[in-house]
């Protein structure tokens, strides 16, 4: 037990010491230093959407809906009329 809380405090004093030279750094070097880990904070958070993503299981392909498919399908076997209705005279042109 005494071996993991020494780790732990090299571990605290090196974030300390590590926190505390930022402060030290000239104000371009901190820029750089931030945007480095902002690039690698949102890397991370990617590769764990991917990661989580490629766990899941897979679905079944979604099914159409019973009642569109025969109304589609019915639709589609009427027969047409050879004259154009109404509504299609004169769309579209120009005279």
């Amino acid at each position: 037990m005494g071996s993991t809380t020494r780790r732990f405090q090299v571990r605290l004093l090196f974030l300390f010491s590590l926190l505390h030279g930022v402060s030290r750094m000239s104000s371009s070097a901190q820029t750089l230093a931030s945007g480095f880990l902002a690039v690698i904070s949102v890397n991370l958070v990617i590769g764990l959407y991917i990661f989580m993503a490629m766990k899941e299981t897979r679905h079944q392909e979604p099914q159409p809906d019973p009642t569109f498919l025969a109304n589609a399908k019915a639709s589609i076997n009427q027969p047409t009329s050879s004259q154009p209705s109404d509504d299609s005279k004169g769309k579209g042109k120009v005279e």
